[in-house]
């Protein structure tokens, strides 16, 4: 190994020595990395970890689960195709592992490949144009977590209880508890036996019984496919000071800046409100013609929503600001939820298709819009209305929350409706709303499983 790159390598060992020391482990035992669901980000992040660390074998072993059988048709398989002939580094490193034959053995319609398969070469069926390294792919789920060490949960939150309810039965017979790391953005809603947001780091504590202090949730203001790229970006582990520290330490690389938080559950809210608002985004850019003035206008409406309802759901939201915003700046840029309201208002998707995209996965914001809308329309929220003096649900007083509920969740009206909440002549100032949540005692706890 030349000078150059032995003391970047040199410091890399000594945080996965000092990682594998945190977590007990003896010589000849690997730390054992999993990640479960390949999504973009879930892909991404396994990939990051891989590359950075894969290299010290006895010392580690990465891995991704995603079910098995999930083939891919042939227009993605001739756009994979071009993806790789124009990349000469990626051509030359499948045809060194025997496995390009079957790409062009798919483009021509001769064979099926499934996203397992490819997901091994680095291709993520969410992310095509962006190839990963290549990955220890598991489609057997008790193979891949029965002795897992870390793992990384990229599953949408609709799926979070579900698997991890599974993985709770391989787990049974275990002397030490996993680290989880969540990195889903998704939230649902119950009501019984009050009305509360459920996360998906409180679905899998609830499916395992793993301690609290064992499951951290990771999110920041990026897209997948730039941080692999290795463009700057910074994300915020959460959860338990025994873990977040050296967890953010392993995690941190010289594009990837992690920062720590003892605030798991709100900053894991916080993560899927801004997804609420991206989809009512991608609408109005594409409804107005992307007419600056008209996003401006919309972002200033949603931003007040979003402050509001942190007052709700935060003992000190000011806190939650530059994290709030950073977050919901990127997702409307460039994120998927965004991208997914634009497609609506041209018509290219249609509500009928579901939140599972063919190329994106699945859209959070929707089953969002439902938690937050649902949530946040119970009498037991009620307050005083500022100018009528009659009691109101927190719903009623966030017009573009309501307005995506009926146009994503009820289908009463159509995606044109997003602009009649914003040009609607009675709509308070956005200013107005902030001071309301200011001037009222009004953070409940319990809306996120929290004691008064």
């Amino acid at each position: 190994m030349n000078d150059k790159n032995s003391a970047p390598s040199k410091l890399i060992e000594e945080r996965l020595d000092e990682i594998r020391r945190v977590m007990g482990k003896v010589d000849d035992d690997p730390l054992r990395i999993v990640g479960v669901g390949a999504g973009a980000w879930g892909s991404v992040f396994i990939a990051m970890l891989q590359e950075n660390y894969g290299i010290f074998r006895g010392k580690v072993s990465v891995r991704i689960w995603r079910r098995g059988g999930r083939a891919i048709d042939k227009s993605t398989a001739e756009h994979l195709f071009e993806v790789i002939n124009s990349r000469e580094e990626l051509l030359r490193r499948l045809i060194r592992r025997c496995a390009y034959l079957k790409y062009v053995e798919a483009r021509l319609g001769d064979r099926v490949l499934y996203a397992d398969e490819i997901l091994k070469d680095g291709f993520c069926l969410n992310m095509i144009e962006t190839p990963l390294c290549p990955l220890k792919v598991v489609t057997n789920l008790q193979e891949a977590v029965w002795d897992a060490d870390i793992v990384i949960n990229g599953l949408p939150s609709t799926e979070t209880s579900q698997v991890f309810n599974e993985i709770s039965k391989y787990w049974k017979e275990r002397v030490t508890a996993p680290v989880i790391i969540s990195l889903a953005k998704g939230v649902e809603a119950e009501f019984e036996p009050h009305p509360r947001i459920v996360t998906p780091t409180q679905m899998i504590y609830r499916a395992t019984g793993i301690p609290l202090e064992n499951i951290l949730y990771l999110g920041g203001p990026n897209i997948a496919s730039e941080v692999y790229n290795k463009e700057y970006a910074n994300a915020r582990i959460c959860g338990s000071e025994k873990w977040r520290k050296p967890l953010g330490k392993f995690l941190r690389q010289s594009h990837f800046i992690v920062w720590d938080n003892s605030d798991l559950v709100t900053h894991e809210v916080m993560g899927g409100l801004k997804n609420v608002y991206a989809i009512g985004a991608g609408m109005v850019a594409t409804l107005t013609k992307e007419s600056a003035t008209s996003k401006s206008v919309y972002f200033a409406h949603c931003t007040s929503e979003m402050i509001f309802i942190t007052h709700l759901l935060a003992k000190e939201p000011e806190k939650l600001a530059g994290p709030l915003l950073a977050d919901t700046y990127v997702t409307l840029l460039k994120g998927r939820n965004a991208w997914y309201g634009q497609k609506l208002a041209k018509g290219e998707l249609s509500l009928e298709m579901g939140d599972s995209i063919k190329g994106k996965g699945m859209i959070q914001g929707v089953s969002a819009v439902k938690a937050f809308f649902e949530l946040l329309n119970q009498s037991s929220l009620s307050l005083q209305h500022p100018e009528e003096g009659k009691p109101v649900t927190p719903a009623e007083l966030c017009p573009i929350l309501k307005m995506l509920y009926r146009i994503l969740i009820t289908r009463e009206v159509s995606c044109e409706a997003v602009l009649e909440a914003l040009r609607d002549e009675t709509m308070n100032d956005p200013r107005e709303l902030i001071e309301i949540a200011q001037s009222h005692l009004f953070f409940q706890p319990w809306l996120l499983g929290q004691k008064p």
